[in-house]
């Protein structure tokens, strides 16, 4: 029932949005992300009264979640979203899946219909809880106004301890008009980091293994951990190869490391084929080992053993069968690990520093043949994958973070990338489409609107290109780069891997070409109030990027590149 001011006359009282939001600054919230509409408009009336809170608006809700998401990973505070009914939700589902497999803190607020009239089945309405419950971490509907410090605090230790990932309150229309004179309580300060325990039995086993015989896979969780010089001590310990998860979020570790080995594959078979070379693998985060396309066999062989350290319980033993799994914190973990394990290694420094020295000389010959094929592929008429990675690369300064969603040459750009820039890449891991343009709007605003270069595929643009509208009207540095190949050269590739597709015996794929008409990309950009342009020759792709970069506006680039 709503209370009423002249009945209880209380200075206290105040609407149920005004108090969401008092909790929210409390919890240090700067932006909501967010697309209005009728069961917003309580909220969006209360912003009025709180004008350090800053409402960024996207124009659809899959671009709002994917906005919050670079947010949070960015500046490394939960994202606050507001979606629009069901409708909204459902818009948004896309992103908060790629949320939820790339572990980001969301809080994720939907405006529900006012309770009163629910019976009724009122437009737009629909169980927002059932709806949201499989993809979020936890899911409950505000009833009254009172409950709101309650469960908004909730939702924010819900999106932050590991996992990380999206929760959902629903906020029906009355709840947010409601008066209610409840205190916001204080922000609660949790410590979520443990250290693992057998860290002794975990040194002892890694020790015993034979020289040069044991891999690291290192995860994403290196990467949100700040792990990765742990990583490197722990690599030049054991002079042990290491390797990327095979669909990365970031890069973890210096990527032109001489034991830096390159991302996994995405097939069991391939995977199986590296793996079968040691006799021991250390995985590091959760989730590690993606594949994609089915094949025969198992990625791990019962012959190598398993060694896992991950802070969510949920990874661990979850999928392989492992010698030893241990939960924890990664840089903590590691921290601890590290002197038990030197100690235990001093007998074979001599041994590991040889294998350094061979990995150094193999590393020099790989970086000979690539400079040799980049050569090659610069002869070219058109700007190949390889050449548009490079020319890219080169001309990003150090420091600058890059959001990576063109799966043309994300292979090319993972292996160009240097050492100074490996720690701010980006990678779209929840699989998804749709995901990059608008996490780099999030990212240039969780590192105080810093410049961000965007690399997308033509195809994924598409997805969500109203981000290009709310990167211009916040006056975002953020440069798009379009890597235009005029079709899903992925999937193009893919049937090209099996020869029994008809597809690739007749060279026709039906539903892969973009063209008729072709996609105007600089009209696209200019609707949206976006500067442009167009580059069609390798030799000019540094200029026009450090000129999108120099401009500190929101700016677009179209490359026209081949097929791989």
């Amino acid at each position: 029932m709503i209370k009423s001011l002249t009945s209880l006359s209380d200075l206290n009282m105040r609407s149920g949005s005004d108090i969401l939001l008092e909790v929210l600054e409390s919890e240090g919230v700067e932006y909501i992300f967010g697309n209005p509409g009728t069961t917003e408009l309580p909220l969006i009336d209360a912003l009025l009264r709180h004008e350090n809170i800053h409402y960024i608006l996207a124009l659809q809700e899959s671009t709002v979640v994917a906005i919050a998401d670079g947010y949070a990973k960015a500046s490394g505070k939960t994202g606050f979203i507001n979606l629009h009914t069901a409708s909204g939700l459902g818009h948004g589902m896309g992103n908060l899946i790629n949320s939820r497999i790339m572990k980001t803190p969301l809080v994720v607020t939907v405006g529900q219909q006012d309770t009163r009239h629910y019976v009724r089945d009122p437009l737009l309405y629909d169980d927002i809880v059932s709806i949201g419950s499989p993809v979020m971490k936890w899911a409950q509907e505000v009833t009254s106004a009172d409950q709101l410090p309650v469960l908004v605090r909730r939702a924010f230790h819900a999106a932050s301890y590991p996992p990380g990932g999206p929760v959902l309150l629903s906020l029906p229309m009355n709840v947010m008009e409601e008066l209610s004179d409840a205190g916001i309580q204080t922000a609660s300060k949790v410590n979520y980091h443990t250290v693992a325990g057998s860290l002794d039995e975990l040194a002892e086993a890694l020790s015993e293994v034979t020289p040069g015989r044991i891999m690291i896979v290192a995860g994403d969780e290196v990467h949100s951990s700040g792990s990765t010089q742990e990583i490197v001590q722990l690599a030049e310990a054991l002079s042990a190869h290491v390797y990327g998860s095979s669909w990365p979020l970031n890069l973890p570790f210096p990527t032109q490391h001489a034991l830096w080995r390159g991302n996994m594959p995405t097939t069991a078979s391939e995977i199986a084929s590296i793996i079968n070379a040691y006799d021991a693998v250390f995985i590091i985060g959760g989730r590690s080992l993606i594949t994609i396309l089915y094949s025969e066999g198992e990625a791990i062989p019962e012959t190598c053993a398993v060694y896992q350290l991950s802070a969510d319980m949920h990874e661990l033993g979850r999928t392989y069968a492992t010698r030893l799994s241990v939960m924890g914190d990664i840089k903590l973990s590691l921290h601890e690990l590290l002197p038990k394990l030197k100690q235990r290694l001093i007998a074979s420094t001599l041994a590991h520093q040889r294998l350094l020295v061979a990995a150094r000389d193999e590393r020099e010959k790989e970086w000979q043949q690539q400079e040799e094929r980049l050569a090659a592929e610069r002869l070219r008429p058109a700007i190949s994958p390889m050449v548009a990675a490079w020319e890219v690369i080169r001309s990003i300064p150090a420091g600058t973070t890059i959001v990576d969603e063109a799966i043309a040459t994300a292979r090319h750009v993972r292996r160009f990338i240097s050492d100074q820039q490996h720690q701010r890449y980006y990678f779209m891991r929840g699989g998804g489409l749709g995901w990059g343009m608008p996490a780099s709007v999030g990212h240039s605003l969780g590192r105080g609107r810093e410049p961000v270069v965007c690399l997308i595929g033509d195809g994924a643009s598409l997805y969500s290109p109203q981000a290009l509208w709310t990167a211009a009207h916040e006056n975002l540095p953020v440069t798009f780069i379009v890597m235009n190949n005029r079709e899903y050269n992925i999937l193009k590739n893919f049937m090209k891997s099996q020869a029994d597709y008809s597809s690739t015996r007749l060279g026709r794929f039906i539903g892969m070409d973009l063209v008729n008409p072709h996609i105007d990309f600089q009209s696209l950009a200019t609707a949206m109030g976006v500067h442009c342009c167009r580059v069609t020759e390798a030799a000019d792709i540094a200029e026009a990027v450090t000129r999108g970069l120099q401009s500190g506006k929101t700016n677009l680039i179209e490359i026209a590149i081949s097929a791989d």
